[in-house]
């Protein structure tokens, strides 16, 4: 019994030992890394050095297509439709007849107009024949000098009546015209509102189509007072100076696009601005004169166009996932030293360039911006900056756009 007992205080002391062995290694073990290591390399981030240029400014609005003639083809005279001279859809040139109403009683209004001019004429044939025979036997006294006034006033009562007659002869010559409806202008005709046998009235409220000229074609768009007038301000102050392609009379030149993304082919040259602002929308309008010759723009199309307001001169552009924002929208960056230490910069900016941020104050030319890397370090760390891929950066910068 004593040898057994012996042996299991044995076997419990050696047990206690290796038991605290054992947590001897593991609190020695956790001691070390509960503090960072020492001596560990710096952290690599993506920089991009900011250098001043002169950079286009641009400004992308939205309006719509208007043709830039429209003519609504209605009757001048009331009658049947007898034909109808074009196909719906297709180019027609101007006065070319369209349709053709029922001339029968327009001819016999002519017609009796004719008529009307030729007995008016002869009655002052007659009546001058008469004044100039009283005229002479008055100054023989053969007639009393008051039948020969009277004669001159028969003369001219005639005269006057054929005048009348004259008038309703090319009254009737207009309206027999009228009944060949044709275009006004030169363009692309809409579908017809009438067929053969309808019968239509002069200026009636319905339009029997519409002819629209399409090339070029006229682009609306609207801009808010608040561009406008920051526009202005920057002028002004210098910050932004006049630039752009200009046409043969000074119109700016403007690029479109459609409404799926794609760039239209022809540039558009800006004609005027309105004055009015308009009450509803505090916006001006901006009419644009584009090349169609393809028939591409339709009117009453959405589109995009995209004006350059001038040069922002000595800008500095940072590309924006190098920017971060707060919930208040104040942005800042994280800047690289000359001592290659992290600085957190509060920036302002004043506009976005494609992918880029124009600012404005926060930056100096020549300072290097964290574009990569920026979520493994922190102000006041030492970092190891390497020049950021153009490539990179402008696939960093499409990257929030495609989700």
């Amino acid at each position: 019994m004593s040898s057994r007992f012996i042996r299991t205080g044995l076997a419990c002391a050696l047990a206690a030992g290796l038991l605290g062995a054992i947590a001897g290694c593991s609190g020695s073990s956790a001691s070390p890394s509960s503090a960072p290591p020492q001596g560990a390399p710096a952290a690599q981030v993506s920089v991009v050095t900011v250098q001043p240029q002169n950079q286009p400014v641009t400004i992308e609005l939205s309006g719509r297509t208007r043709a830039r003639l429209s003519a609504e083809i209605r009757p001048q005279v009331g009658g049947i439709v007898q034909q109808r001279l074009f196909e719906e859809g297709a180019l027609v040139k101007a006065g070319q007849v369209l349709y053709q109403l029922d001339p029968a009683t327009y001819k016999a209004a002519y017609a009796s107009a004719q008529a009307s001019v030729a007995k008016a004429e002869s009655t002052v044939n007659a009546a001058k024949v008469t004044a100039r025979r009283n005229a002479e036997l008055a100054k023989i006294e053969a007639v009393s000098q008051q039948t020969s006034e009277d004669s001159k006033a028969t003369l001219q009562q005639a005269e006057a009546d054929l005048g009348v007659a004259r008038a309703a002869l090319d009254t009737a010559r207009i309206n027999l015209g009228f009944t060949r409806i044709t275009a006004p202008i030169a363009g692309r005709i809409e579908a017809s509102t009438v067929t053969p046998g309808a019968l239509v009235t002069a200026s009636q409220t319905t339009a029997l189509t519409t002819v629209q000229q399409l090339d070029p074609i006229h682009v609306d768009v609207t801009q808010s007072t608040t561009e406008l007038l920051r526009l202005q301000r920057e002028l002004a102050a210098g910050t932004l100076k006049s630039g752009g392609e200009k046409g043969e009379r000074g119109e700016a030149s403007v690029k479109l696009l459609l409404e799926d993304g794609t760039a239209y082919a022809h540039a558009g040259r800006l004609q005027f601005s309105s004055v009015t602002v308009s009450e509803s929308t505090g916006a001006v309008t901006l009419r644009i004169l584009v090349p169609n010759p393809e028939r591409t723009l339709l009117p009453g199309m959405y589109v995009r166009a995209v004006l350059e307001e001038g040069v922002a001169e000595q800008a500095l552009l940072v590309p924006q996932q190098g920017v971060t924002r707060t919930a208040s929208g104040d942005a800042s960056a994280l800047v690289v030293t000359a001592d290659n230490k992290v600085e957190k910069r509060a920036l302002k900016v004043s506009r976005a360039v494609g992918n880029r941020w124009q600012v404005t104050e926060g930056l100096k030319a020549g300072e290097r911006v964290i574009v990569e890397g920026s979520l493994r370090v922190k102000p006041g760390d030492t970092v190891k900056p390497v020049a950021a891929d153009a490539t990179t950066v402008a696939a960093a910068a499409a990257a929030p756009a495609a989700h």
